[in-house]
């Protein structure tokens, strides 16, 4: 019995014993003589016939095969799971003889599967996008292949330790398992990275969809209480429109997911609106004309004795606008890049864009707001939900660097 701290390596099986017997022995003969006995071998316990070239062949595949899942240090492959691992995908092993169909059926999710977060790997992925994208141009569909990847997940292994980083990966496996369709396929390619396939799928809803993902992550993160922000950017193509080739496929998506990294840690200058008292307190007071020699000096009328000006009603001040540091009360999804849109009912129809919406409200894009009341009704059309008639209260109003308006609403409900 092992003594506490001492590390427990279970026994091999009498198969794994024999197969690895069988490498040792193989190696030593002659590479004809070898070729012969697999081809036998793979008959036998497979019920495959191969040429003498192509055993030699998937043999060779299969030790390459055992090397790389054995590359992590304590990791030990049995010889017979790479086998079944090799065979299988290769659509070879039709009546399997290694072992039992539930322990085959086990093996090859095993072999398929990411151990720390539980979704498919990259060579699976791999595998999938092909088929897929076989099916997409067979039947005339539409498929979207993204690319994600955890922003600032080092520097919460600095942090607070790996075991925390593999918490936070593992709370991104579960959020897209939760988040994507039933026809969906979510991978773990990398360290930090993920990939999804969506199948019938055109650019619009994958964009949707792929800033849900987000936000639901950043959601399932705050009990973590981390105190670093970390994000789950991503970057996303479409077949047939940014590519027929999976490899022209990712490189769009990698560009994609490299230009929203970057525009989201530079986020644009809002200038705040200026009221119209505030516009002509901070405007330069006037400088009156140099008086003329010919000129008499007007008579100076003492502080006093001077006429008040005439009272002028000041504007209200508008609002000014919440700082983006403020802890918001409900996640915000962008809609930039998407075609959703406000008709305003009470301003002759007037269109707005929808910039982001969550649970508590709405940020509008407008040209102009001048008659744009304290609360008023709208339509919204955002992708995926039908249209939807909503009251709007107007929170705050803003002059973006284009020179539109933008104005924050809440629901009224």
């Amino acid at each position: 019995m092992p003594q506490p701290g001492e590390s427990f390596q279970p026994q091999p099986s009498a198969e794994d014993s024999f197969l690895d017997l069988l490498v040792e022995t193989l190696e030593g003969l002659d590479e004809s003589v070898s070729a012969q006995f697999l081809r036998q071998f793979f008959r036998t316990v497979a019920q495959i016939d191969l040429t003498e070239a192509q055993s030699s062949e998937y043999w060779q595949l299969i030790l390459e095969r055992r090397r790389e899942l054995s590359s992590s240090p304590g990791k030990k492959i049995s010889l017979k799971t790479v086998m079944v691992d090799v065979l299988a995908s290769m659509n070879l092993l039709r009546v399997p003889i290694l072992m039992e169909y539930d322990e085959l059926k086990r093996l090859r999710i095993n072999a398929a599967t990411d151990a720390l977060t539980g979704l498919y790997n990259r060579r699976l992925f791999d595998e999938t996008c092909d088929r897929e994208l076989n099916r997409a141009k067979r039947y005339g569909h539409q498929l979207a292949v993204v690319i994600l990847d955890l922003h600032r997940l080092k520097e919460v292994n600095d942090v607070h330790g790996h075991l925390q980083g593999d918490r936070v990966l593992q709370i991104a496996a579960s959020t897209l398992r939760k988040t994507l369709r039933a026809s969906d396929f979510s991978f773990r390619i990398g360290g930090d990275e993920f990939a999804v396939l969506l199948p019938q799928t055109d650019p619009e809803q994958a964009t949707t969809l792929c800033r849900r993902v987000r936000a639901q992550y950043e959601s399932e993160l705050l009990p973590l209480n981390l105190g670093i922000a970390v994000t789950l950017d991503f970057g996303s193509a479409v077949y047939p429109q940014d590519g027929e080739q999976k490899n022209g496929l990712l490189s769009v998506a990698d560009q994609r997911l490299y230009e929203l990294k970057h525009s989201t840690r530079a986020p644009a200058r809002v200038v705040p609106m200026e009221a119209p008292a505030a516009r002509e307190a901070a405007a330069p007071a006037p400088v009156p004309p140099p008086a003329s020699a010919a000129q008499a000096p007007e008579p100076q009328v003492p502080p006093a004795q001077a006429a008040p000006p005439p009272a002028r009603p000041t504007p209200a001040p508008i609002p000014p606008p919440r700082s983006y540091a403020e802890q918001r009360k409900w996640e915000r999804v962008s809609m930039a890049g998407t075609k959703a849109n406000a008709v305003l009912t009470d301003l002759d129809r007037m269109q707005a864009k929808v910039i982001d919406l969550s649970y508590g409200g709405v940020a509008l894009d407008l040209e102009r707001a001048e008659n744009l009341p304290d609360q008023f009704n709208a339509v919204l059309h955002v992708p995926i939900l039908p249209p939807v008639r909503v009251v709007l209260r107007r929170s705050y109003m803003m002059r973006t660097e284009s020179g539109r308006i933008r104005v924050g609403c809440a629901f009224v409900s």
